[in-house]
């Protein structure tokens, strides 16, 4: 066998080198990490911009909120429309995508993550988006479209201004794409506002029919609804009368172990607390009770939210809980018997 020339020793140190550069050069492009299925119930999709390029992947929520369906008050028949979804779509039954609207802080966001927590231990998994990263929602759905579990595509206070590119890219993940919708996958946003764009008078007062003006004007008020009409569900939330906001305050006052009597004389304190903000809404009752049993001495209580990985408490622990449940029922009573006086 004839021994190798210079020139093709040389060509072949070349090609090695070339062949190493180029395996250094593609771990520094970005990738999208295999998430980690088994750390947690909950996601963020994170996005990092750099100079080869932006990186996407899915981060794990270590901690997650440990509010419940039966922390939710006054919002009965939203928290029942959103239950029946869930639970039709974690059935693997026909489920629709739901907008939540309505006024601030009376439990909009709080009715999804309480959902996660009673389905969590069913498959039920959620997926945290913000609104500049809409545009990778193809990409979202791609990465769990072969996975058992069923995904909830979360994206909170939604709106959008004229141009923004999230806007297009939820309307085709909506109803709009060529591909099929995954079955394992809905998106359940939040908003103050309905139709998620502002809507302004002077629309209304450009449509002239001047050389000048729009041919169709009416097409422009059709563009701002149709991506609020692709959600197949709407689910309204309205302000809290005295009673409800009380009532609210009550219950989470004791939740941090405040007595039927420290609830009873703090009622002054959360209505007056409520007229300082000039809103009266379940995030301005936690913000009240949270400041009243911290100024009051009160120790915030560690609870485990639920989890997929636990098993079912076996009855002698749950008989130990009695005590609890009895201290939970006392609060209620005393949330009850409030609200007659705050009128």
């Amino acid at each position: 066998m004839p021994s190798m020339s210079l020139d093709d020793a040389l060509l072949t140190r070349l090609a090695e080198r070339a062949e190493t550069l180029l395996a250094r050069i593609e771990s520094l492009l970005p990738q999208t990490p295999e998430p980690d299925w088994d750390s947690a119930v909950a996601f963020r999709w994170r996005r990092r911009h750099s100079a080869l390029g932006a990186q996407s992947w899915l981060a794990p929520v270590r901690h997650r909120g440990t509010i419940s369906l039966d922390d939710l008050y006054n919002i009965d028949e939203a928290k029942r429309l959103i239950e029946r979804n869930t639970r039709q779509f974690v059935a693997g039954r026909p489920a629709n995508n739901v907008l939540l609207t309505g006024s601030r802080g009376t439990g909009k966001s709080s009715l999804i993550k309480a959902c996660l927590n009673a389905y969590a231990a069913r498959g039920l998994r959620l997926i945290e988006v913000d609104k500049t990263d809409l545009v990778d929602l193809p990409d979202i759905v791609e990465l769990v479209a072969d996975r058992p579990e069923r995904f909830i595509v979360y994206c909170d206070d939604l709106s959008f201004e004229d141009g923004e590119p999230g806007y297009k890219a939820l309307k085709v993940a909506l109803d709009g794409s060529v591909a099929a919708a995954s079955d394992n996958v809905l998106i359940y946003a939040t908003s103050n506002r309905r139709h998620l764009m502002p809507e302004k008078m002077s629309e209304n007062l450009a449509a002239k029919h001047t050389e000048d003006g729009e041919i169709h004007p009416g097409e422009t008020s059709e563009e701002k609804i149709s991506l609020s009409e692709r959600f197949g569900l709407w689910v309204a939330f309205y302000p809290f009368r005295q009673d409800d906001y009380l009532a609210v305050a009550a219950h989470w006052l004791g939740h941090f172990g405040c007595s039927a009597a420290q609830i009873d004389s703090a009622r002054g304190d959360a209505l007056r607390w409520a007229l300082e903000r000039g809103s009266r809404s379940g995030r301005v009752a936690w913000q009240f009770a949270r400041d009243w049993a911290g100024s009051h001495g009160k120790q915030i209580r560690q609870t485990a939210a639920p989890s997929a990985a636990k098993p079912r408490r076996p009855k002698a622990a749950a008989q130990s809980a009695a005590p609890e449940k009895a201290r939970k029922s006392a609060a209620a009573g005393s949330a009850r018997a409030i609200g007659p006086r705050s009128r």
